[in-house]
């Protein structure tokens, strides 16, 4: 069971399980989104994702084909403190966490490093 939680600590959530592969996603959209050179991410399925704590505020922000590449994927965030916790497309069996937002070790360490040649910073 990994935890995570994002900055002021008004939303958690739980994973019952392990992270897929973890990857730093170097495209535009996720440099903007995090304001990094990259954003660390592993896909866990759904079912294996909750909210336990604070999901009245989470807010989220869905993707357009004018803000990037993958529309109808929606960024899931804190609404006080804006930290990323998850995104996820409505209807797909996965979800997106945000490595960073996970409370302690999280078992794995980066595999992969994705859209580096868009990247505007390397």
């Amino acid at each position: 069971m990994l935890t995570g939680s994002c900055l002021c600590g008004d939303i958690r959530y739980e994973v019952d399980g392990e992270l897929g592969p973890i990857g730093h996603c170097h495209c535009h959209t996720c440099q903007k989104s995090h304001a990094a050179p990259f954003a660390t991410t592993a896909r866990v399925d759904r079912n294996k994702f909750r909210w336990t704590h604070g999901a009245d505020r989470v807010a989220n922000f869905e993707s357009t084909p004018a803000t990037e590449s993958s529309p109808g994927k929606k960024r899931f965030f804190c609404a006080r403190c804006g930290a990323h916790l998850m995104a996820a497309w409505d209807n797909a069996p996965i979800v997106i966490v945000r490595v960073g937002s996970i409370d302690g070790d999280p078992g794995a360490k980066p595999l992969a490093y994705l859209d580096v040649a868009q990247s505007a910073v390397v």
